[in-house]
């Protein structure tokens, strides 16, 4: 793709990034069928190609408006294009470049600037998130249909329980140790999934280290275009794991997959930080999905499921593989093999690189576009007759769960489940 960027953006870095990704793009198309926009609303603009021209328009100087902010604020920052683009072209960086500029040019109404400064200043606060799920526990009766669908039926269990063994957190016994980051909104949602995390880590030789200080990976503040926000918060995680990494974890790790994805980028987000630049590249270096660093330690994991009973009747579960871990970490098709080594039945599940309709918050910013995604999506991981639905990130788990009378849970904590003889 041929380009003549604008004087305000030719000579910037973000500028000659986004030239070198614009000029990768060969108009090939092989990209449409794999957007999930494109494939609902059939309108190119709605497809990465589409959008694509709409970021060169703007970087070129040419009109910035709200049909261009809509289109653009429709994708769902699925990166399923770059799976399936031959040519390597980095789409969900441009995005994020064109956005920012567009941000600029382009005010939002008040009620849109509103919504989304609460949702970054709510949603990545544990605390916060808490309040709100005591308050919407105490209020469901009298809330809304649309927005008790968008609670989870058993919130209750957001709070910890006493005494629950798949809720306690093993002591470090092990000298191979890792740092497990323990994120924001996760254990607000859904408080067994770190803990069944660390426990099966205990049963292969690991002590796992929680890190609750450094809260928000910036993941939502990022997507939201608060760069400067975004990245804040990548410094005040560096640090809360820089002493870890210099006592020597092997690895920093996530139970989301979102999560693993953002941190993985904070050595390009602070390359051009010098107090950071070298520290965010090491922990990026170093950070890892669980479904990584169990598969790298498969036999381990085996050798404790070969001593367990195997299961009566093997549980059906279906795994909705998040487009975090296929696109962004391309670590589809790890898990699987965890699962049916533990002795779970997987169920076929179509069309499994499309997207949920999750996307961070993109299920309260778009939500028709979004509901009508899980509805497909909950169609094809249905259609196998499964007794569970499991996935690996807590956006998609709280998007599921709010579409389907069957229970959705994280893949680990069946595994950690597995492991105490369940």
């Amino acid at each position: 793709m041929q380009t003549a960027l604008a004087d305000f953006v030719r000579n910037s870095p973000a500028g000659r990034e986004a030239d070198a990704i614009l000029r990768s793009c060969v108009h090939c198309g092989f990209c449409l069928p794999a957007c999930p926009t494109y494939q609902l609303l059939g309108d190119e603009l709605d497809s990465p190609r589409g959008r694509i021209y709409l970021i060169k328009q703007l970087l070129e100087g040419g009109p910035a408006t709200e049909s261009t902010q809509l289109h653009l604020d429709r994708c769902l920052t699925c990166r399923a294009c770059e799976s399936a683009c031959p040519s390597g072209v980095r789409y969900g960086r441009l995005l994020d470049i064109g956005r920012v500029r567009l941000e600029e040019r382009v005010p939002r109404t008040l009620s849109a600037r509103v919504q989304r400064y609460a949702l970054r200043k709510i949603v990545p606060s544990t605390r916060r998130v808490r309040a709100l799920l005591s308050v919407a526990r105490a209020l469901r009766p009298l809330l809304p249909r649309a927005l008790r669908a968008r609670l989870p039926a058993d919130i209750e269990r957001s709070a910890p329980r006493a005494g629950d063994p798949l809720r306690a957190w093993p002591p470090p016994r092990h000298p191979r140790r890792v740092a497990l980051l323990e994120g924001c909104v996760q254990p607000a949602l859904a408080a067994g999934i770190n803990p069944a995390t660390a426990q099966v880590l205990d049963r292969i030789g690991f002590s796992t280290i929680r890190v609750a200080a450094g809260g928000c990976c910036g993941a939502l503040s990022h997507h939201l275009s608060a760069h400067e926000e975004s990245l804040a918060q990548a410094r005040r995680n560096i640090d809360a794991l820089w002493p870890l990494v210099e006592s020597g974890v092997e690895a920093v790790l996530f139970a989301a997959s979102a999560c693993a994805a953002m941190v993985c980028d904070y050595g390009r987000l602070l390359g051009d930080d010098p107090a950071y630049a070298g520290r965010a590249e090491r922990i990026s270096a170093l950070s890892r999905d669980i479904s990584q660093l169990l598969a790298a330690n498969e036999a381990a994991l085996r050798a404790s499921l070969a001593v367990l009973p195997p299961p009566h009747e093997p549980l059906r579960v279906a795994f909705q593989a998040p487009c975090t871990l296929q696109h962004a970490l391309h670590a589809g098709g790890l898990v699987e093999p965890l699962l049916r080594a533990a002795g779970f039945t997987l169920t076929a599940v179509a069309d499994g690189g499309r997207c949920c309709g999750s996307a961070g918050t993109y299920s309260l910013l778009q939500p028709e576009l979004s509901a009508r995604l899980r509805h497909a999506k909950l169609s094809a991981l249905q259609a196998g007759a499964p007794q569970v639905i499991a996935t690996a990130n807590i956006g998609c788990l709280a998007h599921l769960r709010g579409g389907t009378t069957l229970p959705v849970r994280h893949w680990i904590e069946l595994l950690a489940t597995r492991l105490e003889g369940g």
